[in-house]
């Protein structure tokens, strides 16, 4: 130490520094930050993010539900005593209120 070099321990130390560093910038923090500094942009972010989310879960629910009874009514016409009755059923009771709206 008498030369001005820096003790072991002190370099270890600045190397996982620098690393923790990179990690961090590799990671986003910075923008992470900067987007929670600004309440009025998150807020707008999470709001238009919602909607969209709340979009695709009923477009996709929708083509779901559509596909099942396709399949429903194709097991309905192949008569199969007992599923057959029952998946008629069900069918019906879905058309009807479909009329109904």
């Amino acid at each position: 130490m008498a030369n001005g070099t820096r003790p072991e321990w002190v370099t270890v130390m600045i190397e996982k520094m620098e690393r923790t560093i990179e990690a961090l910038d590799k990671a986003g923090v910075a923008e992470w930050v900067e987007l929670f500094r600004q309440p009025r942009r998150l807020l707008v972010i999470n709001f238009f993010s919602g909607v969209a989310r709340g979009f695709g879960i009923a477009v996709g629910f929708t083509v779901v539900s559509a596909l099942f009874l396709m399949i429903l009514a194709r097991i309905a016409r192949l008569n199969l005593p007992v599923v057959s009755e029952f998946v008629a059923d069900i069918v019906r009771l879905v058309q009807l209120e479909l009329r109904g709206l």
